[in-house]
C-alpha cells in the first residue's frame, strides 16, 4: 500500500496528518496511506513515511543519553515550554481535514496543547482533530476505532483490530500451562521507570507476570530497591524511544556504574534488551509483533534453565555456540544482555 503524500483524485479523501508514529502506522494499516499529507519527525514506519513533509521538531537533543534528555525535558517543562515545536506555516500550507494526536505523555509526542498556537488563527478551514489516549491494551485497539471513523472506514478497524486481538492472545501459548515468569519491563533508564499501561497486558498475553507494575497502573519511577524487591525472574529493557543499540549501550553502562540489576535476574541471565523505538512503547499495530517477542524471551528464558543448563541454549537461527552470544540479536527486535555487562559493575559504597 502506499504511504506517500496524497495525489489530485476525483474521490475526495480526507487530507490526514499524523503527529503519532503509532497513528500514522495505524493510518497505514488501515490502507488509507496514501491519505496522509503530513507527519512527525518519529514517524519512520512504515518505510515510504519518509517522504512526506515532517512538521515537528524536539526542542532537545534526543540522541542524548537518557539522564540528559530527562533533564532537558525537565528543564523545558519548567520553563512552560513544549518539548516539541510544530511548523505551524507548513501545517496551514497542508490544509489537513484531519489531524491526528495524542493527549496521553507530553514528552512522547505532539499534543493538543502544542497544538493550540498553529490552529487558533486559521479561518475558513478547521481540521476534525483526533486525540488518542490508550491507556491499556483493549483501549489500543479502541483507538484503531477511532480512527477508522476519522477516515470513515470503520469496518476496516474493527477487522484490524480484531486481527491483532487474536495474534497478541496467541502469543502466550507457549507457556502450556507452566508458571508465568515474573517480568519487570523498563520503560527508561534514568531515572530508572517500568512500564505500565499496555505493557503488563502484552506481558500477561505473552506468558508471564509483569512486576513491579502490574495491570491497570501507569508508568512509574522507580529505583534498584524497589526492583530488587520484585525480585523478577526476567528483565526486558526497552527504553521509549531507543533502539536497541542504545538501549544496550546504556544499560550495559548504567549497569557498570551503579549495578542496578537484581540479583537473581542476573545470576540466571535473564536480561533483554529490546527496540522499545520501534516495539512496545508505540500503541499501535506493532504490539502484535512485541507480545510475540516478549514470548519468545520468556520461552527461552524458562527453556534454557540456569547458567549451569547453557549447554542447551542456541541462537534460534542454529548457528550459534552453546552460550548466549555477548550483545548479538538473537531474535527480531531484541537479544540478551552479554554476561559480562550484567557483572561488570564497580562495587557499591
Amino acid at each position: 500500500m502506499s504511504a506517500g503524500p496524497a495525489a489530485p483524485s476525483a474521490i475526495l479523501e480526507p487530507r490526514v496528518v499524523s503527529l503519532l508514529p503509532s497513528a500514522s502506522e495505524i493510518v497505514c494499516a488501515l490502507g488509507k496511506g496514501g491519505a496522509l499529507v503530513g507527519r512527525s519527525h518519529e514517524c519512520d514506519h512504515p518505510k515510504g513515511l519518509r517522504n512526506l513533509p515532517v512538521l515537528t521538531r524536539p526542542r532537545l537533543d534526543i540522541e542524548a543519553d537518557s539522564g540528559a534528555i530527562d533533564r532537558a525535558v525537565q528543564d523545558l517543562l519548567r520553563s512552560g515550554l513544549s518539548v516539541y515545536e510544530v511548523d505551524t506555516e507548513r501545517l496551514r500550507r497542508l490544509r489537513p481535514d484531519v489531524v491526528i494526536t495524542q493527549v496521553q505523555c507530553e514528552v512522547c509526542a505532539v499534543t493538543p496543547k502544542d497544538l493550540d498556537q498553529a490552529l487558533q488563527d486559521w479561518i475558513g478551514h478547521s481540521p476534525e482533530i483526533v486525540s488518542l489516549a490508550p491507556d491499556n491494551l483493549e483501549s489500543v485497539w479502541t483507538s484503531m476505532e477511532i480512527v477508522a471513523e476519522a477516515l470513515e472506514v470503520p469496518g476496516r478497524g474493527r477487522a484490524l483490530a480484531g486481527r491483532l486481538r487474536e495474534r497478541v492472545a496467541g502469543s502466550g501459548a507457549w507457556r502450556n500451562g507452566q508458571p508465568r515468569p515474573r517480568t519487570a519491563c523498563i520503560e527508561w533508564l534514568d531515572p530508572l521507570m517500568t512500564s505500565g499501561h499496555w505493557v503488563p497486558d502484552l506481558v500477561w498475553a505473552a506468558g508471564g507476570e509483569a512486576v513491579p507494575t502490574p495491570a491497570g497502573n501507569d508508568s512509574s519511577q522507580s529505583d534498584a530497591s524497589s526492583l530488587a524487591e520484585a525480585d523478577p525472574d526476567v528483565v526486558v529493557i526497552m527504553p521509549c524511544g531507543l533502539d536497541l543499540v542504545r538501549a544496550r549501550t546504556e544499560a550495559s553502562r548504567l549497569q557498570a556504574e551503579r549495578s542496578w540489576l537484581p540479583a537473581r535476574a542476573v545470576e540466571m541471565e535473564n536480561v533483554a534488551v529490546a527496540d522499545g523505538h520501534q516495539y512496545f512503547n508505540r500503541p499501535g499495530p506493532r504490539l502484535a509483533d512485541s507480545a510475540e517477542i516478549l514470548a519468545e524471551v520468556l520461552r527461552r528464558s524458562v527453556a534454557e534453565g540456569s547458567p549451569s543448563g547453557r549447554s542447551a541454549r542456541r541462537d534460534p537461527r542454529g548457528d550459534e555456540p552453546p552460550d548466549r552470544p555477548a550483545n548479538r540479536p538473537v531474535g527480531r527486535g531484541w537479544s540478551w544482555l552479554a554476561p559480562a555487562s550484567l557483572r561488570n559493575a564497580r562495587p557499591s559504597r
